[in-house]
């Protein structure tokens, strides 16, 4: 007889859930993983493939699909998803797709081919438009961007709230003219958007924001043009927002190239902890995305798919942390 996650909750007195977290790497207590383990051993349980899948002749592989693995945020979700596809037995193929979607239908025939398990992947603007479309003979985690009508489960951060903190945060320390620089080429730079808007208009504050492509030189040539034009130092931005890691890493440079002090002329505020926003000048400050959650809570709702296909779609909302450095310090 097959044992399931089911057997494995039972024997532990825990929920199917709480299994699929602790085989998935996630977060749960001590006590409770221990259980788990226990009941694992005790049980016999295989978690490296689903009988189901072994049915289905599928490999004990997953797709991991990213949108731009120069993206520090893909990076570190990769790195979770794999750490959590290891101690679930299972290999990871990792495909960038450029947020091309020319290239991500091409992987994701890939994944066909190769009769991959399930798939975790952040789909390109364009295809969340026709995700029901999407391949249905494996089942699909999607991170960073949600898909329409909860067609397929999802977990990513509450971009709305991020955005709003930042301008809450600019606003409380005396900033008024707070420039947007929001990528184009996902959802996540429009829910990011959506939530400085609403922030800005909260505030009485005029938005005053530009999307642009997802790259640190379309962000250092917007924020450049934008100082350049400026007649006079009261008229440029008093700080700025980017939407994503490499838009503030253009922003950085555009302040340097322009000869300018961070924050004594401009403050800088961004997405992603990544060390090097550690060291840039004052440091900058950030909101740090839960990106190792985010990648094992996508990999423990793939083998809660697994384990019940039928099962209602889930979206998990994460929230982030403002990280608060000198490059926003209390303006003068």
């Amino acid at each position: 007889m097959t044992v399931g996650i089911k057997d494995v909750a039972r024997v532990a007195g825990v929920s199917p859930a709480t299994v699929s977290r602790v085989l998935g790497n996630g977060t749960v207590s001590d006590t409770l993983r221990a259980q788990v383990e226990a009941a694992v051993r005790e049980t016999g349980y295989r978690p490296n493939l689903s009988a189901r899948r072994l049915r289905s002749k599928h490999s004990q592989t997953i797709g991991l699909i990213v949108a731009d693995i120069r993206n520090p945020f893909f990076t570190a979700v990769g790195r979770a998803v794999e750490d959590a596809a290891y101690q679930a037995g299972l290999r990871v193929i990792l495909c960038n797709t450029d947020e091309d979607p020319q290239k991500e239908a091409l992987y994701l025939r890939l994944m066909e081919e190769e009769r991959v398990t399930g798939v975790i992947f952040a789909p390109t603007r364009k295809s969340m438009e026709r995700m029901s479309d999407a391949p249905q003979n494996f089942p699909t985690i999607l991170i960073d961007r949600a898909g329409p009508h909860g067609r397929k489960d999802a977990v990513l951060l509450d971009n709305h709230a991020a955005a709003d903190m930042l301008v809450e945060h600019l606003y409380g320390r005396g900033y008024r003219r707070i420039f947007g620089l929001f990528g184009n080429a996902s959802t996540t730079g429009i829910e990011r958007h959506d939530g400085y808007q609403a922030a800005m208009t909260r505030f009485g504050l005029t938005p005053d924001a530009v999307f642009v492509a997802p790259s640190p030189e379309a962000a250092e040539a917007e924020l450049g043009r934008r100082i350049a034009e400026a007649a006079t130092p009261d008229l440029r931005p008093e700080a700025v927002i980017a939407s994503n890691g490499l838009l503030l890493m253009g922003v950085v440079r555009a302040v340097r190239a322009a000869g300018l002090g961070i924050p004594r002329d401009l403050a800088v505020a961004g997405f992603d902890n990544e060390r090097w926003t550690e060291l840039v000048g004052p440091g900058i400050t950030v909101i740090e995305q839960p990106v190792e959650a985010i990648g094992r809570t996508a990999m423990a709702m793939l083998l809660e798919r697994l384990e019940t296909p039928d099962a209602p779609v889930r979206k998990v909302v994460l929230n982030g942390r403002c990280i608060v450095r000198g490059s926003t310090a209390p303006r003068a």
